[in-house]
């Protein structure tokens, strides 16, 4: 499959982290999502019902982060691909977790997975 709905820099905010203080923070993630969905079904009956739902996705990754608040990137961004693939169905994701200011040299860091069949 080559289709694909797209969200990007959709901004969140959870708590992260290993140190300590971190824990007691809110901080911003950022998050770009690609996922595999055949579009012809939608384009072909100008139906919404029979496309990707990118607010109820982009909803779904607001509510996870405000229920998980796990210490490392890594963590957060398999359990979240994990979530949206079984909730919507969802052959296939490349996922990137954006931390923005963690390293202060750095614009920002993240992480980068793909899941699933593309």
């Amino acid at each position: 499959m080559s289709d694909s709905v797209l969200i990007e820099g959709l901004v969140v905010e959870t708590v992260i982290g290993v140190y300590e203080w971190e824990r007691e923070i809110h901080q911003e993630l950022r998050v770009d999502l690609e996922m595999a969905w055949d579009n012809r079904l939608a384009a072909a009956s100008d139906d919404v019902h029979k496309a990707l739902d990118y607010a109820a996705v982009s909803e779904h990754v607001q509510d996870f982060f405000r229920g998980c608040q796990p210490a490392l990137l890594e963590t957060a961004a398999e359990k979240l691909a994990a979530s949206l693939m079984s909730t919507f169905a969802v052959p296939g994701l490349r996922l990137t977790l954006w931390k923005p200011g963690a390293v202060p040299a750095a614009r920002q860091v993240g992480v980068k997975i793909q899941r699933g069949v593309w």
